[in-house]
Parts: structure tokens; sequence; C-alpha cells
């Protein structure tokens, strides 16, 4: 059920959270009230700290990015810590580090956790700021920052503060360092039954160079030939993502994006007997694989929200027996490729955007610790969806519990202290 906004208005209200946000926009509400709700109350009392961070998720969510991270800043200056209490008795407590950034900047663990009985306590940590000198009382601890270069300080301050944390760290700083584009590709490099075409960073003149034939492209990519895939670094969710057949397709590229630094890979055609793109999200818990969407496009740059899964009742009819029969399908196929995957990042929960090649291995795209999982698709239209999240829900809840009962198990950090 999405916030309603008298709710939003009350001072000094429990931090709502972007789960009950989220659902507001995915129900088609408009933004707006809750969004001028919430500026009141932010605005009549700065000490209203839970309403600022509320506008923070708001404006994100309204596509006001730069204004929720100068607000964000001052929240996080204001206070580090906030809490969600469960709605029913408490049985376990969650303590996640958080860094700075927009929606895909942490772990969504509101969305992982909703309707649980987990006490949540958000520490946000950053460079700017002092870090507290103590923390609430937890079970558990989860290191939800993601990997970026701006957060590559951020993550091995947080190592040193963790190495010898007294309670379970779920997903350790210094494995999480490795989820770059490049770095997942030297990790999974001859991986058995995974195809991730090798990746390297390019500054801007190198590509340049590469756009005038000045160097040959098997000087940065040793399997690479046109076409190419180019992304500016950092960038997520497809942006600035351009596939080049030609070196001289580069040059008008450069003209339109003014990145610094890019990513290059080969491109892989991926696309099945019937000229469709297909691709998985998958959920990897204590190494077993989870559906949380599966997307079908006529292009091979496919997102969830642009491959009009919401318009085809056709598309969602596969979608639905991709779900009911991962376990015995995809997952079964992919089952030791995923393993090994899981052991080399040696994280208990991690995200995979995939596909299959031509030829049947696991095609990665992405590994990282904080893609969007959630369950706010609208059930009249996403019937099967529900149940196969719930999968994943209850599998990271059972992961919180393995690591709170058993802290030298892969569930938890191997570093830890009971």
């Amino acid at each position: 059920m999405a916030v309603p906004v008298e709710v939003a208005a009350q001072a000094f209200s429990p931090l709502i959270g972007l789960a009950p946000m989220m659902r507001h926009v995915f129900e088609g509400r408009d933004l707006q009230p809750l969004a001028t709700a919430l500026l009141k109350r932010a605005g009549d009392d700065p000490d209203d700290v839970n309403a600022l961070m509320d506008c923070v998720t708001v404006m994100q969510l309204a596509g006001h990015k730069e204004l929720a991270m100068t607000m964000q800043q001052q929240a996080i200056a204001q206070q580090s810590l906030y809490t969600f209490a469960p709605k029913a008795q408490v049985g376990l407590k969650l303590l996640v580090i958080m860094g700075p950034g927009d929606l895909m900047a942490n772990t969504p663990v509101e969305l992982l956790l909703e309707d649980s009985d987990v006490e949540l306590s958000l520490l946000y940590l950053s460079l700017d700021t002092p870090w507290p000198e103590m923390v609430p009382e937890h079970d558990v601890l989860l290191v939800a920052i993601a990997e970026s270069n701006a957060n590559q300080e951020l993550l091995r301050q947080v190592g040193l503060m963790t190495a010898n944390w007294p309670r379970p760290v779920i997903n350790l700083p210094q494995r999480i360092a490795v989820l770059s584009r490049d770095g997942v590709c030297a990790v999974l490099q001859n991986c058995p039954g995974v195809d991730m075409p090798l990746t390297a960073r390019a500054e801007r003149a190198t590509v340049e160079q590469l756009a005038q034939g000045q160097i040959p492209l098997r000087s940065l990519l040793s399997d690479a030939d046109f076409p190419l895939i180019i992304r500016p670094l950092g960038s997520h969710a497809g942006t600035q993502l351009e596939k080049m057949n030609a070196p001289q397709d580069l040059l008008p590229y450069l003209q339109q994006v003014s990145a610094e630094e890019f990513y290059l890979s080969r491109f892989v055609d991926y696309s099945g007997s019937d000229g469709q793109f297909r691709k998985y999200r998958v959920a990897v818990v204590e190494g077993k694989p989870y559906i949380c969407h599966y997307a079908i496009s006529s292009h091979w740059m496919i997102h969830y929200l642009n491959a009009g899964m919401g318009e085809s009742a056709e598309k969602r009819a596969e979608e639905a027996a991709c779900m009911e029969h991962f376990d015995q399908e995809f997952g079964l196929r992919h089952q030791a490729a995923i393993l090994a995957i899981d052991q080399r990042m040696g994280l208990p929960y991690l995200g995979i955007d995939c596909a299959e090649t031509q030829d049947g291995k696991l095609l990665i795209f992405e590994v990282d610790n904080a893609m969007i999982v959630h369950a706010l698709d609208p059930v009249d239209l996403y019937p099967y969806k529900k149940p196969a999240m719930e999968k994943v829900f209850k599998a990271f809840r059972q992961l919180l519990e393995h690591a709170r009962h058993h802290p030298d198990t892969p569930a938890a950090s191997a570093e830890c202290v009971s």
C-alpha cells in the first residue's frame, strides 16, 4: 500500500522509506502532494531529519537527482542513523552500512525486508562526515555500499572498521570493491560455463585514437572485434550505452558524451531463434539463484521498463512460465556456472544481470550487490511475480538467520568474531 499524504505531513513521524514511496509510483499516483507535504515538514522544522531523508527519496523518484543529493548530504551531516521498526515482534536486528548516493548506490535492503520481522538500522557513512563512536545493538551487519570509483576509499575504510567486528558481517567490503565491470570480468575469466567478454577501461584520448585508426582494437581487448559496446565508467541502466559497428562510429558518440573514461567490450549477439533478446535478473543468495525478472525485447539493450512487458500478454506469459519453471530449467542448466560465480565472488548476497548465448553459456552483463529487486509490480497485471519474489525475500531472511547462528559459515564473514 502506498503511503498516505496525511502520514507524510505529520511532524516527526517515523521514516517512511523507499518501499512505500516506490509503491506510490508503481500504482501510478502523483508524487507531488507527497513531495509537498514532506518539503513543508522539513522546512518547518530543520530538526525533523526523517522528513528530510524522505524528501531525498521522493525527489529521486521524481527525477530531481541533484536536489536529492544535496538534501541527502545535509541529512547525513545532521543524523547518520535511520531505523525502521518492524510491524511484528522483532525477530532479528540488522545494521546496514550505507554510503551516500542515489537509489543504485546501496543494496536495496528495504525492498528485501518489507513486512518482515527485522528491525532495520541504516547507518550512512561517508569520508566527509565523522563516524559514530557507538552503533545500535544488532545481530548481523550487512555492508550495502555498492562499488564505484568514488566508493573505493570508503569501502577500504569500512573494511578496516569491520575487520574484527563483534557480530557476523555479510558482504565484505573488500569483496564488493572488485565489482567494477572490469573487476568482475577479471574474476570470472575462464569460469566454466560462463561467457563474459573481456572488458577494458579506456580514457577518452585512447578512444579517440581508436576512432581515428591510430591504434588497433586488439591492443585494448585481445578477444574483440567490431561491433563493440561502449559506455561511460559508472553508468547504469543503459545510460549512454551504445553499440559501435565500426571505428568511425566512435567519433559521433564522443561528440555527444562528455565522459573522460569508458568501458569497452565486444558485442555478443544473444538473440534467440525468433530474433528476440531475453535478459534475466537473478539474485544469488548463499549460492542459490532466484529469478527476479525476465525481460524480452527485439532490441539487444534490454531493461525491464523499456521491454514492453506491461503491454504484451504474450511476453508476460513467457515470463510467468520462466519464473514457474526456473529451478528446473534455467537454474538447473546453469547450476554449475552460478555456483562457480558464487565461489569466486565470495558474496553471500549478489545480483546478476545475464542471458544465454546461442551456444548455451551463461552470458554475464553485470554482477552487483545493489541491483533493484522488488515486489512492487501491480498484482493484477503480474500475478505470477509475488510468489517468485517471496522466494527471494525468504532466502534473504534465512541468510540473515544463518549468519546470526553460524557466523563461521560462508553466509557471513569468515573474519567476524562471534
